[in-house]
């Protein structure tokens, strides 16, 4: 029986609603968004040059190498990491972020042309009704103010990405007027933003629908499309999906769900599901890398429980699922070891199941973890193992076991 014959996917019963064979991009904003989170620290240019390698190596397509506009240091740093996009010949293409103002605009115009690279300025401002509110800003301000933004970019030579802040809560005329008018005025990128993670699947499906269909199509453009999302209600994931199923030609995200409040989309998460859902074909080894890469550059910690990249997402210690995964290797099969208890084949992110000991384990966690560590399980072994571990409150580290195999190890007679 093939692999396909033993897992009925409910989940492509009825065909899937992205069709494979679409590009699908995907824009690294962990280098920009994700450094706006409060609790990270701002790597050193060095690390930033390390993830951004890291990046390329998982074909990630775009990536915004920072706000120039902030500051010396962050106008240094996106040089630095525009000039070894460059260098290295690598595929990734760069953006920056700009507010809607030339002073942001300039900075990326002149490192352009110093790294010799095109850089697409991100242009971006608020949009939605209560902001208006609170900035006592008109629609009629706002569209000034893209008018010329987009146009002082474009005359610099940039490609322009227009951006709106709070898409996912602003009315449907406000949002055709700025796109249509940052199009005319020559954005050939248009991004929708769910600025504070407001917006449902179903929502997020609406809005970039309406995108397509009352912005793109009546502009008579060829236009790409963007959604970028964060993650206050749990619901990132699911809403870029959605995006890409209403015709969404990018998706943003950041490693480790990194960025403002609880952060952006995961990318490690959108590359792990585009690559299940068959629409990505790419190797994915070095995707725990990455995550563990930009924890340490930004002193931030990956939970243990976090999905395909945390400390125990191939990891078991509980006897039914670990037995069933022993006879499965048992039988010389590692894909039927990596599917019966996991809905993500480790092999396919460079990981591997990993059997423990502990309270909830039984006799053949222990037999498997001798064998692994190419100590044989002798009865007397496996069953002091085993009593241990019925004992303790945690599952055993290797040192602890090893220790009781020493201590079960027959002493040596003394020389005379």
């Amino acid at each position: 029986m093939t692999h396909d014959d033993l897992i009925y996917d409910w989940n492509t019963a009825k065909g899937r609603e992205i069709a494979p064979g679409r590009k699908l991009m995907l824009n690294d904003e962990t280098l920009r968004d994700g450094l706006q989170n409060p609790s990270v620290r701002d790597p050193s240019i060095e690390e930033k040059i390390q993830i951004l390698h890291l990046m390329e190596d998982l074909g990630i397509d775009t990536v915004n190498i920072g706000l120039p506009g902030a500051g010396p240091r962050a106008c240094a740093d996106v040089e630095a990491l525009a000039r070894e996009i460059v260098q290295c010949r690598m595929k990734i293409r760069p953006n920056c972020a700009a507010r809607t103002h030339k002073n942001d605009i300039r900075p990326i115009a002149e490192i352009s042309q110093k790294a010799g690279i095109a850089i697409e300025a991100a242009t971006f401002l608020g949009s939605s009704p209560i902001r208006r509110l609170v900035e006592d800003w008109t629609v009629e301000h706002l569209q000034r103010t893209t008018e010329e933004a987009v146009q002082f970019a474009a005359s610099e030579g940039l490609p322009v990405m227009y951006v709106t802040e709070d898409t996912t809560r602003a009315d449907p005329q406000t949002v055709k007027t700025l796109y249509l008018t940052a199009i005319r005025c020559g954005a050939r990128a248009i991004v929708l933003c769910d600025t504070v993670g407001h917006a449902e699947p179903r929502g997020a499906y609406n809005l970039v629908h309406f995108a397509i269909e009352e912005i793109v199509k009546p502009s008579g453009e060829k236009i790409r499309v963007d959604w970028h999302g964060h993650n206050d209600r749990g619901l990132s994931v699911a809403n870029s999906l959605a995006a890409f199923a209403a015709g969404a030609d990018q998706v943003h995200g950041a490693a480790n769900s990194l960025g403002e409040r609880v952060g952006n989309t995961p990318m490690e998460l959108m590359l792990v599901n585009l690559r299940l859902m068959g629409l990505i074909d790419r190797d994915l080894s070095k995707l725990k890398e990455y995550s563990d890469a930009v924890a340490r550059a930004t002193h931030t910690t990956v939970p243990p429980n976090y999905p395909v990249v945390g400390r125990d997402a191939f990891r078991t210690a509980t006897g039914v699922h670990a037995a069933a995964i022993i006879k499965a290797y048992r039988k010389g099969d590692a894909s039927l070891a990596n599917s019966v208890y996991s809905g993500v084949p480790s092999n396919l992110f460079g990981l591997e199941q990993i059997i423990e000991v502990g309270p909830l384990s039984g006799r053949s966690n222990v037999i498997y973890w001798l064998e692994k560590h190419n100590i044989a399980p002798a009865e007397e072994l496996v069953t002091r193992i085993f009593d241990a571990a019925k004992r303790a409150e945690h599952v055993m580290s290797d040192e602890e076991i090893l220790q009781l195999c020493r201590e079960n190890a027959p002493s040596t007679p003394a020389k005379r």
